[in-house]
């Protein structure tokens, strides 16, 4: 027999796992943990939006050189930097919150966060302070990787645990959907500002306008965030060790460890779907706009209002691929998209080199639609691959172990390729790789959908539901 509990907040009492209850989930505070975890997310992809295209830029007034291209180089190994502190952040920030708790290290990281992006906008120029000047955007850099380190692990995981089973791919979905908001506001206000304002002023002011947005952000996710209580997930398990009297210290010493060895196997199915994921991710978002330039000559602002478009076509339908993860699976969901871009890469960068206007969008719609697959079910497919007492950390680590291996050098990889070989057609070998990897990735993983997190009893949305299940 089960019994039904209401899930009020940190308060709520819980049964041990011999006698487990249903926890019914108190729907305002799911909203709030949504709202919290998707801003962080934006504002993560809105800094990496802003860096990305006002780059040439950024290169003039921190790197002087005769070179454009030595600009640009600088001005990317500053933003490849953060790439690589993120595995360290999220070996630090990962198991502190399995220790301390969620809610404490997600405003961690998003002061962090906002404050390395804020910092940015007030360094002083070359011209100013010389070669302080890189540096201290370097240091910035550093800042905001070793925060995000900790931010996507922390809250997909926050989503997950506060979320009924049987809408937790809907609900997960919204982080992704933070992604593509933030992504969308950071390039459409580069957009603006490159519209609206002279050289002269965009290299004087108006670069720091866009990092300067980051501190309000900031303060407003963090306000958010500290509004939240403890998932109800991790108060279970907090409440358990108070009754075997057990100190939280004691109880996880090893979990590093644990981690890297106990959960080898799920680790493996984490970093592989996370390649595929992001491998894919950056190729469309953040490669293609070069590619179009580069190999089809476009302007660099219609390459990107292309890539904008699609975005925007990816936010329409991300939160009905959530909704299709929970009613079909994570597998079948996650699988179609392997499977798409296995099938349909290569008539899709056709489609695109053919190109007319319509080519384009076409070939890039039809990308950005195999990328919802991913982007609607991920969030929710991968928390659920671990126990709730290592789930932040274990998703922390692998999760940013294959972003920075995979998906981050997506687009160096890429160009080196096409350099090597001169074959334009290696952006489409390259997805097809990952979705190969992704698809015996899919074979091997368990199937989540409507089902507890493992280490947690069961959740729903209403006190009906509860009743129901605890008479079964």
């Amino acid at each position: 027999m089960t019994t039904a509990t209401r899930y009020t907040g940190t308060e709520a009492a819980t049964r041990p796992r011999s006698a487990p209850d249903v926890t019914v989930v108190d729907q305002r505070m799911v909203k709030r943990a949504v709202s919290a975890a998707a801003l962080g997310n934006a504002m993560e992809w809105f800094d990496f939006g802003v860096y990305s295209y006002i780059a040439v830029t950024l290169g003039e007034v921190f790197f002087p050189s005769s070179s454009p291209t030595a600009q640009l180089l600088s001005t990317f190994g500053a933003f490849a930097a953060a790439f690589l502190v993120r595995p360290v952040g999220g070996m630090v920030f990962g198991p502190l919150g399995d220790r301390i708790g969620r809610q404490k290290v997600l405003a961690i990281t998003m002061i962090m966060m906002a404050a390395g992006t804020f910092a940015i906008g007030l360094i002083p120029s070359y011209a100013t302070i010389g070669v302080g000047a890189p540096l201290l955007l370097l240091a910035a850099r550093l800042v905001q990787g070793f925060s995000t380190g900790g931010e996507y692990g922390g809250a997909s995981t926050f989503i997950a645990e506060y979320s009924p089973d049987k809408r937790r791919g809907f609900l997960g979905s919204w982080l992704e959907f933070g992604t593509l908001v933030g992504y969308v506001a950071g390039a459409g206000m580069v957009a603006v500002l490159t519209g609206l304002l002279s050289h002269g002023q965009l290299l004087s002011w108006g670069w720091r306008i866009p990092f300067l947005i980051a501190g309000p952000l900031g303060l407003i996710g963090l306000y958010l965030r500290l509004r939240l209580e403890e998932t109800p997930a991790f108060a279970q398990l907090e409440q358990q060790a108070r009754a075997k009297q057990v100190e939280q210290s004691a109880k996880r010493k090893g979990t590093l460890r644990e981690i890297l060895v106990g959960q080898w196997r799920a680790m493996l199915l984490c970093v592989a779907l996370v390649l595929v994921f992001n491998v894919t991710d950056y190729m469309l978002l953040s490669y293609m706009p070069s590619y179009l330039s580069g190999q089809l000559h476009y302007d660099a602002s219609h390459g990107l209002v292309v890539v904008l478009v699609v975005m925007v076509l990816m936010m329409a339908v991300q939160p009905f691929a959530g909704k299709l993860s929970d009613r079909f699976g994570r597998r079948p969901v996650i699988g179609l998209g392997c499977l798409g871009f296995l099938v349909l890469s290569i008539p899709a960068l056709l489609l695109i080199r053919q190109g007319s206007l319509a080519g384009v969008y076409v070939g890039m719609a039809a990308l950005g639609l195999l990328l919802v697959c991913f982007t609607g079910a991920m969030p929710s497919a991968l928390p659920a691959l671990f126990p709730t007492r290592i789930r932040y950390g274990a998703l922390s680590i692998g999760f940013n172990i294959s972003v920075s291996l995979f998906g981050g050098t997506t687009p160096l990889v890429v160009t080196a390729l096409i350099s090597a070989t001169g074959n334009p057609m290696m952006p489409a070998y390259y997805m097809m790789a990952a979705a190969v990897i992704g698809g015996i990735a899919v074979a091997c993983m368990p199937e989540t959908a409507r089902k507890p997190l493992p280490g947690s009893p069961p959740a729903v949305a209403t006190q009906a539901e509860a009743e129901a299940l605890a008479r079964r």
